[in-house]
């Protein structure tokens, strides 16, 4: 007799993870040998936060670690509760604690970055003085959304999107382990649009596998593949995106429109989030890193101008803010684009990585003292106003890596200038072009 759907939780509920051997992904984290296993395993936890994308387990693992210390376990959402439900919960932890002698209670809010200021601050002294283990979890940067002084009491562990192999794990569970699509004869013919739609996450898997599944409910056999799926989506798009998992999917798409430089679809997108009652906060940020990233410095203002946007916004709020966030998208879509920053970081972080912590030279050292001074510190510097044009031709990369070019400036009139200003300093490192 087959169990009846109606009766039963939805699919990524019914196979959510006990235990950290059936987790699935985030091996930097729980894989043998790795932070958060050896905390868990040595029953030594401390507060953490989870950042990372939805669907990836964050709620998931703070259950699975609650268990497996047999902790005990609250959980608050930052969207519906306030400081009147984080102090209850402290009560609670703090007559449960009285007679647990397996460490303190653990409390996990989901969202965490959706409690503001005060709420945050309610947090403080439980957190420090033990009475509570915290775990918070947001799809947010902590650096952003968390007050320093929480940040500073909590680790940060990040938490990445699934990959492929990951995906094809909780398929084949799901085929073979659930109480009901085990009972059913399903064909998987192909599984590209399956993996695309979830875009790693799991909770988005399981959710379009059970509208497949359901849409050929009746069928001796249930067909899987690209065709069944892209058609489930499209006529359950209400379903599929019942977590509001599209704001993911529009702010990328604002992004992208904005760096493609095209300011009609990056407003479009900007009228479909605040008309979707997005924070203005969070849209203004990502226009303040979209100009550093993708627009640098082939317009510099740029960044003056997402920068004004963000302060404004926090001072008039909505809907008056829509007009400078509006002013803002347009003129960085509008924009030439550059990431010859974004990429010279990205390389100079690379090789810090590769090559450690090489010497200063001695020339550009500070000299404070004379024993620094007779050390050779600050020998041989070459003070720039002293020379020509305001430019000494000297060495600043340490030794082993001297020559060495991070930044190349990119086609556009603002680094065009730049870029002649380097190739007359620089000729051996910035060469003209012929």
């Amino acid at each position: 007799m087959s169990a009846s759907s109606a009766m039963l939780p939805p699919l990524p509920e019914r196979l959510r993870p006990r235990t950290l051997d059936q987790y699935v992904g985030q091996r930097h984290l729980v894989g043998e040998g790795c932070v958060l296993r050896r905390m868990i395993e040595s029953g030594n936890l401390s507060s953490f936060i989870l950042w990372g994308p939805p669907g990836v387990g964050k709620t998931t693992l703070a259950h699975i670690i609650a268990s497996t210390l047999d902790r005990e376990f609250f959980t608050l959402s930052a969207v519906s509760a306030g400081v009147k439900e984080v102090r209850e919960v402290f009560e609670k932890a703090g007559r449960s604690s009285l007679f647990n002698q397996k460490g303190a209670p653990i409390l996990f809010i989901d969202e965490i970055h959706r409690f503001n200021k005060a709420q945050q601050d309610a947090l403080l002294g439980a957190v420090e003085n033990g009475t509570i283990v915290l775990i918070g979890a947001t799809t947010e940067n902590p650096s952003f959304e968390v007050i320093t002084p929480l940040l500073s009491r909590c680790q940060v562990f990040v938490l990445k999107s699934l990959v492929k192999e990951d995906l094809q794990v909780l398929l084949d569970r799901a085929l073979k382990e659930d109480v009901l699509l085990k009972e059913k004869k399903i064909k998987v013919a192909e599984t590209e649009a399956l993996m695309r739609y979830s875009g790693g996450d799991a909770r988005k898997l399981l959710n379009v596998l059970e509208l497949v599944v359901d849409a050929q409910a009746g069928k001796k056999q249930v067909l899987i593949d690209n065709a069944t799926v892209t058609a489930s989506i499209q006529e359950n798009m209400a379903i599929y995106d019942k977590d509001g998992e599209m704001h993911y999917d529009i702010i990328s798409a604002f992004i992208k429109s904005i760096r493609g430089s095209d300011p009609n679809a990056a407003i479009y997108y900007l009228a479909r989030m605040i008309d979707g009652g997005e924070d203005p906060l969070f849209i203004a940020r990502r226009l303040c890193l979209s100009a550093s990233e993708d627009v640098g410095l082939a317009n510099p203002n740029a960044l003056l101008l997402a920068n004004a946007c963000f302060e404004v916004v926090s001072k008039i709020g909505m809907p008056e803010g829509r007009i400078p966030l509006a002013e803002t998208t347009v003129y960085l879509a509008s924009s030439p684009k550059s990431n010859g920053s974004y990429m010279a970081i990205e390389k100079a972080l690379a090789f810090v990585k590769e090559t450690g912590n090489l010497p200063v030279p001695l020339p550009i050292r500070n000299a404070p003292t004379k024993l620094m001074e007779e050390l050779g510190y600050s020998d041989g510097y070459k003070y720039a106003h002293d020379y020509p044009g305001h430019f000494a031709d000297m060495e600043f990369l340490p030794e082993e890596i001297k020559g060495t070019v991070f930044y190349q400036p990119q086609q556009n009139r603002h680094e065009d200038v730049l870029r002649a200003y380097l190739e007359a300093c620089w000729p051996k490192y910035y060469p003209k072009k012929g």
